[in-house]
């Protein structure tokens, strides 16, 4: 038998009573759940604001071996485009799916207990898979356009506020001398 893991808090926002789900396999519940935002969703440029709300649409389905929880969940996101760095404003929406195995199931006794997640007194935790889900479903390197152009990495502003023609003369610092000379050539 596994150890036993900490108790889940039943009032916790992710946390769901499966008591009405009949433990036959087949049946079948639907849950449509409003819940505040999970602290530190999103690494760095974009990510779910802490004030925001997560909405799950999740149906429980019994099979043999536990529940499986599947579903959608939306959340608003924010951040800064990758390229430009302007803000972004979106709306993220991931699939989430996890089986929680019922106690002294043939899945429950086979796996370790980080492989699989488990019911414990008919409860079942959605923050992990909800969490994985949507910190996953972030882009890496969000842009406010699929075409945004970035910035001039010379002056840092806008390339789509610059007119066409804009460039700045560089001179490669190994040539830098000789061009005081011939600087020098000209003015005398």
């Amino acid at each position: 038998m596994h150890e036993k893991t900490p108790n889940l808090d039943p009032s916790a926002p992710l946390v769901v009573d499966t008591r009405k789900l009949p433990r036959s396999p087949g049946a079948h519940q639907e849950l449509r759940l409003t819940v505040p935002a999970l602290d530190g969703l999103g690494p760095g440029l974009i990510g779910v604001p802490d004030d925001a709300e997560l909405l799950l649409e999740l149906s429980l389905t019994s099979v043999t071996e536990g529940v499986l929880a599947s579903g959608t969940v939306t959340a608003p996101v924010i951040g800064e485009c990758g390229r430009c760095l302007r803000p972004i404003e979106d709306t993220l929406v991931v699939d989430v799916q996890e089986l929680y195995a019922y106690p002294d199931s043939a899945t429950d006794e086979t796996t370790e207990e980080d492989e699989v997640m488990r019911l414990q007194d008919d409860l079942i935790d959605l923050e992990p898979p909800v969490r994985d889900a949507v910190v996953l479903g972030l882009p890496s390197n969000p842009l406010c356009r699929p075409d945004c152009p970035g910035l001039c990495p010379d002056c840092g502003r806008a390339w789509d506020e610059l007119p066409a023609d804009h460039r700045h003369e560089t001179l490669d610092p190994r040539w830098a001398e000789l061009s005081k000379l011939l600087d020098q050539d000209r003015s005398e």
